[in-house]
């Protein structure tokens, strides 16, 4: 890795962890953030725990346009991102070395996330800024390339990278620490862990009716913006977790009706196998008797089936709450310090309109 150029601002990079973590923010830190006029949700930061931004120094420091061929040897322009990472303890030590740096494109944070969101289903994995320009806002360029899209782009990608080096789960997960600090090969190492089939194999179990179902259950959520399609899509893997165990639950009660019917001699429910005996006469005992025996195994298969399906969704609805949990008080966190650094931000202004009244008066005075 080559170091990239230095960063802007130490507090711009240290993303506040848990709610109910405190903040460790140093007075020289406050002082500075006071004298700046620089506060934001990002300055009191680095925070009890172990997670890796309490190790960490992460930024994404500058954008830059290039060109060349994709994958059909077609010519292109896209945008990557400088990533820049020095370790922490450096930091507090002060010896203020040179970061460790590489270039990410957009497409690749986007792997990242969907390796998350497969891996850790129970959780709010944070949303991406969007990767294209769709509506045009207060005079704002829908250019993808025109510099403040790319600008507004470059910080919603660190403040992503930010929010996943806070969360206590996410921050260790070893797939993070390789896309921060390996350039090449990390990729290989994303498609290793099989979760593009996990993912694929979840779609496919996704019928058309069930989509259509999850979709007018928590459509609630899209009034939401990114946040809402985060938390729709933990509500949709539980939904197909409780689908799974309703199906398995079905297909064990079929199982037994079967094996009573057929110790019993009593069909209770029309089959075109109970019309066949009626007509040609009972099948021989042995063949009784082999079909009892692949029932009963049959059975036992379906019971640890619903079991394991019970346990697997009881544990996604646990693990989702604490996560909901944590970010409902993250969000406060973030809503309460923007509004008092906006509340700053307005007395500071207050008070420099004075001064200038102030000294408008006094010439005035003079006159």
């Amino acid at each position: 890795m080559r170091p990239g150029s230095p960063t802007t601002s130490g507090a711009k990079r240290r993303m506040a962890e848990d709610g109910k973590e405190e903040s460790v923010a140093t007075d020289d830190e406050s002082d500075h953030t006071a004298a700046d006029g620089t506060g934001s949700l990002n300055n009191t930061m680095v925070e009890e725990g172990s997670t890796l931004l309490r190790r960490m120094e992460i930024c994404v420091a500058e954008a830059e346009k290039r060109s060349g061929k994709n994958a059909v040897n077609m010519q292109e322009t896209f945008t990557v991102y400088l990533i820049e990472t020095r370790p922490m303890d450096a930091v507090v030590e002060g010896r203020n070395p040179a970061p460790d740096s590489l270039w990410r494109r957009y497409s690749e944070f986007e792997l990242l996330r969907n390796y998350l969101i497969v891996t850790y289903p129970y959780i709010v994995v944070p949303p991406l800024p969007e990767k294209r320009a769709e509506f045009v806002w207060h005079k704002l360029s829908a250019d993808n390339m025109d510099p403040d899209f790319v600008e507004r782009r470059r910080v919603g990608l660190e403040n992503f990278l930010l929010r996943v080096a806070s969360h206590p789960v996410l921050s260790n997960d070893q797939i993070l620490y390789h896309f921060l600090t390996e350039e090449h090969g990390w990729k290989e190492v994303v498609y290793e862990t099989g979760f593009q089939a996990k993912a694929d194999s979840r779609l496919r179990a996704l019928s058309a009716t069930f989509r259509r179902v999850a979709d007018r259950l928590y459509g609630v959520y899209k009034v939401h913006g990114n946040y809402g399609r985060v938390f729709r899509a933990v509500c949709r893997k539980h939904e197909l977790t409780q689908f799974e165990l309703e199906v398995a639950s079905q297909d064990l009660i079929s199982k037994k009706q079967q094996r009573e019917e057929l110790a019993t001699g009593i069909v209770r429910t029309f089959s075109f196998k109970g019309m066949t005996n009626k007509l040609f006469g009972q099948e021989a005992p042995e063949q009784r008797e082999a079909r009892l025996k692949l029932l009963e195994e049959l059975i036992v298969e379906g019971e640890e089936t619903v079991k394991d399906k019970t346990l697997e969704c009881e544990e996604h609805v646990d693990k989702a709450w604490v996560d909901m949990q944590r970010f409902k008080e993250q969000k406060d966190k973030d809503l309460r310090e923007a509004l008092i650094n906006y509340a700053v931000m307005q007395i500071s202004m207050c008070k420099k309109g004075i001064q200038v009244w102030s000294n408008a008066k006094e010439c005035f005075l003079k006159m």
